[in-house]
């Protein structure tokens, strides 16, 4: 069970503010490497959502649920296909939900859970991960 003082979990919280500040500046200049790797797939990730969440455009997603879903979409589906010959074992694609629910909680509005939930759902069923364990 992850903490509040998990490294991972205090990761993402730091990129997922970083997103979040990217989103109102679009300036790489002060994010790091890992917050930059999400930034330049981010027509990818971009997509990703809109297919997910057809019934909202991203202009009118919350900008922290944004940020979130960004990430976790970064990590089920970007990172696992950069890094396949160096990691032994993909972040499955329950933990990542998890997270991002947990981030959704803390930082969203009281819609957030289940909205980032349900968004990531749909693609974790439209890439077959729940099958697969991770792509």
């Amino acid at each position: 069970m992850k903490t509040s003082s998990d490294p991972r979990h205090k990761n993402r919280i730091r990129l997922m503010k970083s997103l979040f500040a990217w989103d109102f500046h679009n300036q790489d200049d002060d994010l790091d490497n890992s917050a930059k790797d999400v930034i330049n797939h981010i027509e990818l990730i971009n997509s990703e959502i809109g297919k997910a969440a057809a019934q909202r455009p991203l202009k009118e997603i919350n900008k922290i649920d944004l940020a979130i879903l960004r990430l976790a979409v970064y990590e089920l589906l970007v990172q696992p296909k950069l890094h396949s010959q160096t990691r032994e074992k993909n972040v499955p694609y329950k933990v990542i939900t998890d997270e991002s629910v947990e981030l959704a909680k803390e930082f969203g509005s009281e819609s957030s859970p289940s909205f980032v939930n349900g968004v990531l759902g749909n693609i974790i069923s439209e890439h077959h991960l729940d099958e697969l364990g991770s792509i």
